[in-house]
């Protein structure tokens, strides 16, 4: 097994191996084959003493018996007999206090590159004691068999967190390998009383952090890489007594037209020791083609974190200032940006309303609406009020301020209405941050519950009413009674005891 090589050999090694080609910038392009995406249906977690009284089990986390899943290790670990292997070793957690020391196992050399540039990566000294507290044994030629196996395809991904690994098969998609671990710290971490968060975070020059909390495609890459302010990860935190810390050593971002002059921190990430998935390369000068979807919408690039110029470094911050929630409405009726009160934070989390997108997970062709709790439901296995506990009580503490954003569709629905402009949601996040949003005169949005500011410097008065960029305001709110009963429905699986936080939201038929 070769370990911890630098990415200029695994580079080539994927190269010389037919894995994949070095486009024009330097990044290595390839391509993850059946699946371009999650694969949420083939996600298990292991049924033991442990998860058995912590796991919300449902729809999302499903147990998986312990016997078949060490049978099931034991024939991964056979396949590996003979063949080349490749390892990592870093953490997971820039804090310290609450890291975890993992292992990332691969038979293919571009994942572990990928692996090396998302996750933390350790100093000389750090390698010589590493000790793994947590293993990824992640193996796209393995497939398994259901009858045998217990799996729902060839497919699986199996988190088995009492057990310190993690197996995935038979799939190339390197999403499951970072989202696996971010599954297992979003369950250890609650109880040693700290936060973990689907989220964003950045600093500005003023020392203040700010948070962004949204699914894929909503704009949290995109949103946080700002200029203007430094950068302390993209995708996943932790809130501790501390602060608040990343818990990866790199980005994973969306690239689909993908523009230099819209995301140039993003565009100029993508250089040698960068993986670009599913990006069609031209066939002769291997320039990316940002705009060809024929793969998938889904296309990414991986890179480590020192890559965005002024990236915080270690990736920890401060006590939350702002929070912002991005939530793209497909629907289009929801108000671009409003202000919310601490209940009114902490219902949109429980809620986690937004759309997914088209390629984010297998068989997502276009929009659809979901309410996905904390707005990471795919990787949060304990109840949704467990991680709400800890955010209320962290706003209330460091006096957070909390914005909803709307980055979906105005002047109508997906397919009769228009995206936001990107223009326009910057200049509403850069207005949250900076504090300008917190003093502004607002309406309340009656089907909602919400408080709309009047004004936003940089967006059109007009945006900021949902309303008014319909044709009809009829069908407007028609659809927007439709969505506010949505909510109402969806709240109500929380049962009678969040009286307090339910008011917070619209107030159904």
């Amino acid at each position: 097994m070769r370990r911890n090589l630098d990415p200029s050999e695994i580079t080539a090694i994927a190269v010389n191996s037919g894995e994949g080609v070095v486009s024009s910038t330097g990044a290595l392009a390839v391509r993850t084959g059946k699946y371009t995406g999650r694969s949420p249906a083939d996600r298990f977690i292991i049924d033991d003493e442990l998860t058995r009284g912590t796991v919300d089990w449902g729809e999302i986390n499903r147990p998986f018996e312990p016997a078949k899943f060490e049978a099931l290790a034991e024939r991964m670990r056979r396949s590996l007999d003979g063949r080349e292997a490749y390892a990592f070793d870093g953490f997971v957690g820039a804090d310290p206090q609450t890291r975890m020391a993992i292992r990332v196992i691969n038979d293919h050399a571009w994942q572990s590159l990928f692996a090396r540039q998302l996750f933390i990566r350790p100093t000389p000294a750090e390698l010589a004691s590493h000790v793994p507290e947590f293993t990824v044994m992640c193996l796209n030629d393995f497939e398994a068999v259901p009858a045998r196996d217990g799996t729902r395809s060839e497919a699986f991904i199996l988190i088995g967190i009492g057990q310190g690994l993690v197996l995935i098969g038979g799939t190339r998609y390197a999403g499951e390998m970072k989202k696996a671990l971010f599954s297992v710290m979003n369950h250890v971490l609650p109880g040693r009383g700290v936060l973990p968060m689907h989220c964003s975070a950045n600093i500005g020059a003023d020392g203040k952090t700010a948070l962004f909390f949204g699914l894929s495609g909503t704009g949290k890459t995109t949103l946080s890489a700002d200029p203007s302010r430094r950068l302390i990860g993209d995708d996943e935190h932790g809130w501790s007594e501390g602060g608040t810390f990343n818990m990866e050593g790199g980005c994973y971002a969306k690239c689909i037209n993908l523009r230099r002059e819209a995301e140039p921190q993003i565009w100029g990430a993508i250089r040698p020791g960068a993986v670009l998935e599913n990006v069609v390369l031209d066939s002769e000068t291997r320039e990316p083609d940002f705009d060809d979807g024929s793969l998938t919408e889904n296309t990414r690039v991986a890179y480590p974190l020192d890559y965005i110029p002024g990236a915080v470094s270690p990736s920890v911050g401060g006590h939350a200032s702002v929070i912002v929630f991005l939530t793209t409405d497909a629907m289009g009726v929801l108000p671009p940006v409003s202000r919310l009160t601490r209940e009114g934070a902490m219902y949109h989390f429980m809620s986690g309303y937004t759309s997914k997108l088209a390629g984010t997970e297998r068989g997502i062709k276009e929009p659809k609406a979901v309410f996905s709790e904390c707005f990471g439901a795919p990787f949060m296995p304990r109840p949704a009020a467990e991680y709400a506990r800890l955010l209320g009580e962290r706003i209330d503490r460091h006096g957070t301020s909390v914005y909803l954003i709307n980055t979906g569709w105005t002047g109508g629905p997906y397919g009769t209405g228009r995206r936001i402009s990107i223009s326009h949601s910057r200049a509403m996040v850069a207005a949250a941050v900076g504090g300008t949003l917190g003093h502004a005169r607002c309406s309340h949005n009656d089907t909602f519950n919400l408080d709309v500011p009047e004004a936003c410097p940089g967006v059109p008065t007009g945006v900021l009413d949902p309303r008014a960029g319909w044709a009809d305001g009829a069908a407007y709110d028609a659809t927007a009674g439709r969505l506010a009963r949505m909510f109402v429905g969806n709240f109500a699986k929380f049962g009678d005891d969040f009286g307090d936080i339910a008011s917070a939201g619209p107030a159904g038929p």
